[in-house]
């Protein structure tokens, strides 16, 4: 699962059309995809997760959260 670096899930949503702004956080390789579907948390990863979001990415932009 990857970090979302955004304060709230609203913040992300309105990022829909930009880039993500994200840390990864798995040992075993890289979890972003240019195009795909992924989960992610917010808005800390190892500290404060308060918050889980579904992210589609279309040509390295956010596409949808759900």
């Amino acid at each position: 699962m990857l970090g979302a670096s955004y304060k709230t899930k609203k913040l992300l949503k309105e990022s829909v059309g930009k880039s993500l702004n994200y840390v990864e956080t798995s040992m075993m390789g890289n979890e972003y995809k240019d195009n795909g579907t992924f989960n992610v948390v917010g808005p800390d990863t190892y500290k404060n997760r308060k918050w889980y979001a579904t992210v589609t990415m279309e040509g390295g932009v956010i596409k949808s959260v759900k």
